[in-house]
């Protein structure tokens, strides 16, 4: 054992003091079974010579009123066991030789040593990859089930990827390497549990501090991430040096570094912007492609009423509200779309105010498709609002007339 310390060390991560502490509490455990106490025990282990000598400490008694031999002993024994001296009353150190006791007792010894070295095995692991959360590792798929995938890094840890955990699209080969980040570490009963993700936002940002040198280097700072995993992306990034373009930087020369990121992310489309502290500024840059006429910001509520003209509408909300979804994400504001009216802003009328005549789910459809306000609808063609908020012909008339007369009156 002791001229394996140092290999524990290199491969189980337990030092030389752990693991001397794991010998004497083994000793301990195999004798407290046998004596019924340790109290009354000495362990000293000298590992530089490699040996261990255990020690009773016994109670010196009148001869036959030995009650307890492992607590006591009488004084004739006492002066035979190289104590010539011993008196009534006084303590006396027994030297216990544990080869003695069998071959029972060693494995008794050996069993308890096992275990208690697995234990720390697994408390170091815990350690090691609790400190770990958020960082990208890499494992071989060794099995795949309908749930989850295991994954084992280069020492053999366990990682696991939850389908729900995985990209859409990700389909792995036994024997083939996989990226992610480690999203949770959890040691319920002293059982480490390492799980992966590939859809964390983390996951993206460790790919980019990868691929692209000035983040690693810290001349550009990724601010904020939004991710509709296997869909589509958005990273603002900032740079710390005036000659240095972060958004180029990080696209590379014909999108030659973002590439690699986008493979990896099962062809994840995904828009890098340049940062910036102006909030207003910043969700317009978030609703790239599309171009903002103007935009009303409520701070306090962290919402934002941006106007575009009706051809951008369909471009600020995306494919099934991406666009949107994202820059709401980006920015960490609730982004309303509104589509530039001919007649004054102030006399058009939210259609959450029609509540009482329109069902909510009715209003829900329609502001899904960019349309927010009454006018907003009454200027959209009829057809348009039949194919893209999927709502049948009489729903929609039934809608638009009661639109009609709001105004009529």
């Amino acid at each position: 054992m002791v001229e394996q310390f140092a290999d524990f060390k290199e491969h189980k991560n337990i030092d030389k003091a752990t693991m001397i502490g794991v010998l004497e509490d083994s000793f301990r455990k195999v004798l407290a079974n046998m004596f019924g106490t340790d109290e009354n025990l000495d362990v000293i282990l000298n590992p530089d010579k490699g040996d261990v000598q255990i020690f009773q400490n016994l109670e010196v008694v009148p001869d036959g009123e030995v009650e307890n031999p492992y607590l006591q002993i009488s004084l004739s024994d006492a002066r035979a066991d190289n104590d010539p001296d011993a008196e009534i009353g006084e303590e006396h150190s027994k030297e216990i030789i544990f080869a003695d006791f069998g071959r029972r007792a060693i494995l008794n010894l050996r069993q308890t040593l096992q275990s208690k070295i697995l234990e720390l095995q697994k408390e170091a692991v815990y350690a090691k990859f609790k400190d770990l959360e958020g960082e990208l590792v890499s494992g071989e798929v060794y099995q795949t089930w309908s749930k989850e995938t295991l994954l084992l890094d280069d020492e053999k840890n366990e990682l696991l990827l939850p389908k729900s955990e995985a990209i859409p699209g990700d389909f792995f080969r036994k024997g083939e390497t996989v990226r992610a980040v480690i999203a949770n570490v959890d040691n319920k009963n002293n059982n480490p549990k390492i799980t992966v993700s590939r859809t964390n936002v983390n996951f993206l940002r460790r790919l980019f501090e990868l691929e692209v040198p000035e983040i690693h280097d810290g001349l550009i700072s990724i601010r904020a991430v939004a991710r509709i995993p296997g869909e589509r992306a958005k990273v603002a990034v900032e740079s710390y040096d005036d000659r240095i373009d972060p958004v180029g930087a990080c696209v590379g020369v014909k999108g030659s570094r973002i590439h690699g990121i986008v493979r990896e992310l099962r062809n994840e489309n995904i828009d890098v912007i340049n940062y910036t502290s102006n909030p207003s500024l910043f969700i317009q840059r978030a609703l790239s492609p599309a171009k903002v006429s103007s935009i009303r910001l409520d701070e306090e509520e962290k919402k934002a009423e941006v106007f575009l003209r009706p051809e951008e509408v369909s471009l600020a909300i995306g494919r099934n509200g991406s666009n949107i979804k994202l820059a709401s994400m980006l920015t960490g504001y609730t982004i309303d779309v509104y589509r530039d009216a001919e007649t004054p802003y102030d006399e058009d009328i939210y259609l959450d105010e029609f509540k009482d005549e329109i069902d909510e789910w009715v209003i829900d459809a329609l502001k899904n498709m960019g349309c927010v306000t009454a006018k907003s609808v009454l200027n959209t063609p009829r057809q348009d609002l039949i194919d893209k908020a999927d709502l049948e012909e009489g729903t929609v008339d039934n809608v638009l007339a009661i639109l009609k007369a709001e105004f009529e009156e």
